[in-house]
């Protein structure tokens, strides 16, 4: 298979898997808000930003760390350091995360603010999590490196279900076992029990890729056996170009995304000693934490599916020295991130009201209103993750940790200059999420063209997307508000208009862009829109 082809594949597997993770995750947090309230929603949402900073810097970033290294020697067939590599990297995760989730058990208050603590029980469940999703994360690292995204695809799918399924049970569970009865009790153990959900779906999908490497560990072995022609390296060697490679790599992540922490950190503190009460402030940053970013991180993740299965793909080019195949796989993944980015932003934007009323009934309209001003930062995160991917593919990852510094000390600084000086609340911090990600677009934009002397593709990979998104929108609002005006249902309203919106722009993208048959082939399920193409009679192979 060409790598074009592998390059789609690969994407296409990764972002069914996470349309059906993300959804799966928006539809249970709407009975869980029922269960543990908006101030649960609030408390969760705080120990859930404080425990991804820490898995960042257990396991956050191992699968690309592991995919890149071991797809470098794969690409020149060095089994049996790959290998190596693999065993080298399960070490590493095991020590780090056993250190990380000891901190977490031990050191939560620390990292909660003052005035939220009842969020601390809900983070130190989260613990033994950080140790089993580094070892979670070198196996889909693994299976990435040799360019097959199935295991890592079905394993978040099962991690989701269970997620959802036991973060329920046991949420319920909790606040009937140790609450009270009080709205601070109920929230406090209904956050508890809903991030046992979590710890769940990662020992699930830990077993589920234990079954997978089982079923192929014979046929990995037998290849290491015949690879005589390489020179094995030492632990010593191996443990070096781990940390040298990893390191920056978790270094970036975590100041790529330690704003969301820090932001809400200083939204609950700043707005504290301005005299708020900690139980509104919590139902406030649930408004944005929860309801909105929930929402919005389901097209994020989406776009994001492109830049992981990119980087193997871009590591073993570069590692050739195929700089303009390099480039060309670079100008796919924009055109795959953005094919999905565009049309969801402007969907979201259009219709946040009645998406944000039917997932989230007891919102009191403020995540719809976050979702109609900030809908098109999933632009803007789209390309920082795409620019990011590429750096590290190259071998520059320091410069990813260097640009996501310089943005996170503006971002510092917008948000408490806006929460000091001005009542603009939540939407200090979506005003923060934005200039951070422009700031990293930029910087990664001018590195990628000195040391690749790459151009973004902006007419074919920004402009006709954007173009094309715009009659879909129009006519999505049209139907769904005016369907309103007869049928008092949300659901309906959306299960009719964002179907047809998605045929409108099908259609506007086939009619704006003009794609040849190769350009169609490189986006999930080309083959079906070429066939589409040829029926109609605007449309030239060119």
């Amino acid at each position: 298979m060409n790598q074009k082809n592998n390059l789609v594949k690969n994407a296409s597997f990764l972002m069914i898997a996470a349309m059906i993770s993300k959804v799966i995750g928006l539809l249970y947090k709407s009975p869980l808000s029922n269960i543990i309230g908006s101030l649960g929603m609030g408390y969760t949402s705080l120990a859930q930003n404080a425990y991804m900073i820490l898995l960042m810097i257990a396991s956050f970033s191992i699968p690309q760390a592991v995919s890149k290294l071991i797809s470098e020697r794969i690409a020149l067939k060095d089994y049996r350091n790959a290998h190596k590599f693999f065993k080298g990297a399960m070490i590493y995760a095991m020590v780090i995360g056993g250190v990380v989730g000891l901190f977490c058990l031990f050191g939560a208050g620390l990292i909660i603010p003052q005035n939220q603590k009842d969020a601390i029980p809900a983070l130190q469940i989260l613990a033994p999590t950080i140790f089993l999703s580094g070892i979670l994360g070198v196996f889909r690292g693994y299976f990435q490196a040799y360019r097959n995204m199935m295991p890592t695809s079905i394993s978040q799918i099962i991690e989701q279900v269970f997620n959802a399924a036991v973060s329920l049970l046991a949420a319920w569970g909790f606040i009937n076992a140790f609450s009270d009865g009080t709205e601070n009790s109920i929230a406090k153990w209904g956050a508890a029990g809903s991030t046992v959900g979590t710890g769940a779906g990662v020992v699930t999908a830990l077993a589920f890729m234990l079954l997978v490497y089982g079923v192929n560990r014979r046929k990995i072995l037998h290849r290491v056996a015949r690879d005589h022609r390489h020179q094995e390296e030492s632990y010593k060697e191996i443990f070096r170009v781990i940390i040298l490679v990893v390191s920056p790599i978790i270094l970036s992540a975590f100041v790529y995304n330690v704003n969301a922490y820090i932001n809400g950190y200083l939204f609950s503190d700043i707005l504290g000693r301005r005299g708020g009460d900690a139980a509104q402030i919590g139902i406030l940053y649930a408004e944005y934490a929860t309801y909105f970013m929930t929402i919005i991180n389901i097209p994020l993740t989406l776009s994001s599916t492109a830049p992981t299965s990119m980087i193997p793909e871009v590591s073993a080019l570069y590692a050739t020295g195929d700089i303009e195949a390099t480039r060309e796989c670079i100008d796919q993944t924009v055109q795959l991130s953005m094919v999905v980015s565009a049309p969801c932003a402007m969907g979201l934007a259009v219709l946040a009201q009645p998406i944000v009323f039917l997932l989230y009934g007891n919102s009191t309209g403020l995540a719809a209103n976050l979702l109609i001003l900030g809908s098109f930062s999933i632009l803007l995160n789209g390309m920082s993750n795409i620019s990011n991917g590429v750096l590290q593919a190259i071998g520059q990852q320091r410069i990813p940790v260097i640009t996501a510094a310089i943005a996170l000390v503006v971002d510092i600084v917008v948000v408490v200059v806006l929460l000091f000086t001005t009542n603009l609340g939540v939407y200090a911090l979506l005003i923060a999420m934005v200039i951070y990600s422009v700031v990293v677009c930029v910087l990664n934009d001018r590195a990628m063209k000195k040391y690749l002397q790459y151009k973004n593709p902006w007419k074919e990979g920004y402009l006709y997307p954007v173009l094309a998104s715009v009659p879909m929108g129009i006519v999505a609002g049209c139907i769904c508000y005016g369907l309103n005006i007869f049928v008092k249902s949300n659901f309906i309203c959306l299960i009719v208009s964002i179907p047809v919106a998605a045929v409108v722009y099908l259609f506007a993208y086939l009619i704006i862009s003009k794609p040849s048959e190769s350009q169609l082939r490189r986006i999930p399920g080309g083959s079906y829109l070429i066939r589409i193409a040829e029926k109609l009679p605007f449309w030239q192979n060119n």
